[in-house]
């Protein structure tokens, strides 16, 4: 598969995170410095929202799984639920109704659905591109380096565009709501001029027949979770990985305006949440090779603990309080082993899709994403509800865009270090479960092959 290719496909994940990350690290800040709304009712908010998804996800998998439109059974969804996602990502940062809670849920519940849309097709998309285990762990490779640039530019560009733009030169006051109106339709038609690239430059080589696709129902996502070992382990490791993101993401504003009290190097310190990917997840392929795919998790899931650690000793000892290259630097430790953690598990979903397949003879590829979706957004509705009742725990005041209490400050700690540093913890004993190894896998696609020439 040719490099245009590759990038073509890692366009997809560069479009969807210009949306996501947007939504994950700014969102909660928007609603509650801008929009109007209390961290609570924000928090209760992306809990029902997420719910609602229990009950999407699942029927957007077996429709996909089920269709085999024209266009292409899964990427012609990047198209289809890609011009609906724009306009609902668009609407999300409009202020027009400003404090309306009914206007909030709609937009959002929108958004989320029109994600799903596009996210569970676009993950099934990988393993229908390939069956090759190298292969997929190049186009992962390259697909998390593009969902990386999404996330610098949205980490490094959203706070200084929103800021250039803003009256008042801050992005966390009422006056600031134009300005996060208009960043976020530049972005979110980028994204989508994105999404129709990846259509263009992929195309499923292997799917289901139509007679295994007639047979696709919603039911077969909970009989695939309960036969399908290795589908479990990565399903729980997505809950706690996205937790540990969408907390430490949503965090991460609050930390560097009211703990730092340097809301100007919150580019710096967003930006050094992507950078990381740029020099180790080139190098991922090789690690693997050398270290083995269970060693590598490991291996960087202690980094970014490592960098947790830092960050709450350094936030605690007043002489290194006023020291922001250290944070700078803690942040770029964690990142480091965020990002390779996190981004190698996709490359683990086609070899469960393989599994279930040699196990039961269906390769129901949008139903497996549907799935670890349904996960995946568990752990963002943990990354949206822990961050907004803890914000109300520690009383955290909505109304002052430059100073909080002491004990704010140690809430706002607690969600950038400690609660995802406990997630990450579990993490390692969740993943420590898998056992398909490469050679497994490789054994199993053999077996899938010589079946289908049978």
């Amino acid at each position: 598969m040719s490099m245009v290719k590759h990038i073509g496909f890692g366009s997809g994940d560069l479009a969807q995170n210009l949306i996501y990350q947007t939504v994950a690290q700014y969102l909660l800040i928007f609603y509650t410095n801008v929009y109007g709304l209390s961290a609570a009712a924000a928090a209760v908010m992306f809990l029902i929202v997420r719910l609602v998804d229990v009950v999407w996800d699942p029927l957007v998998g077996a429709f996909v799984d089920k269709r085999n439109p024209k266009i292409g059974k899964y990427r012609a969804y990047l198209v289809l639920g890609g011009i609906p996602l724009t306009g609902f990502a668009i609407l999300c940062f409009w202020n027009g109704f400003s404090g309306s809670l009914l206007y909030a849920y709609i937009t959002y519940v929108g958004l989320s659905m029109c994600y799903t849309l596009v996210n569970v097709p676009y993950g099934a998309l990988n393993a229908s591109l390939t069956r090759d285990t190298e292969e997929i762990t190049k186009l992962t490779s390259v697909r998390m380096f593009m969902a990386n640039i999404g996330g610098l530019a949205v980490a490094y560009g959203i706070p200084i565009i929103v800021k250039a733009l803003s009256p008042d030169g801050k992005i966390n006051s009422a006056e600031s709501a134009n300005a996060w109106f208009i960043t976020m339709s530049i972005y979110a038609v980028i994204g989508l001029v994105l999404l129709i690239f990846c259509f263009t430059q992929t195309k499923e080589k292997v799917v289901m027949d139509a007679a295994e696709t007639a047979k696709v129902k919603v039911s077969d996502l909970w009989v695939e979770f309960k036969r399908n070992k290795p589908l479990r382990v990565i399903a729980f490791f997505f809950i706690t990985a996205f937790a540990m993101m969408a907390i430490g993401n949503s965090a991460g504003s609050y930390y560097m305006i009211y703990n730092v009290q340097a809301p100007d190097a919150l580019p710096y310190f967003a930006a050094l949440g992507s950078i990381p990917a740029f020099i180790f997840l080139p190098m991922v392929p090789a690690i693997k090779r050398w270290v083995g795919k269970k060693n590598m998790f490991y291996i960087f899931l202690t980094v970014a603990i490592l960098g947790m650690a830092m960050l709450y000793v350094i936030s605690v000892i007043p002489a290194l309080q006023s020291q922001l290259w250290l944070v700078l630097v803690a942040q770029f430790i964690k990142s480091t082993g965020v990002i390779v953690a996190t981004g190698y598990m996709w490359a683990l979903i086609p070899e469960v899709i393989s599994y279930g397949e040699y196990t039961s003879g269906k390769r129901i590829s949008g139903i497996v994403n549907a799935l670890t979706g349904i996960f995946f957004k568990a752990g963002m509705a943990l990354g949206g509800v822990v961050p907004g009742f803890v914000l109300a725990f520690v009383k955290f005041d909505e109304t002052n865009a430059t100073t909080q209490s002491a004990f704010a400050q140690q809430g706002i700690l607690w969600l950038v270090a400690v609660i995802p540093a406990i997630l990450l913890i579990v993490a390692m004993f969740v993943i420590s479960k898998y056992e398909l190894s490469d050679d497994a896998i490789d054994e199993i696609n053999k077996k899938i092959g010589d079946r289908q020439l049978q």
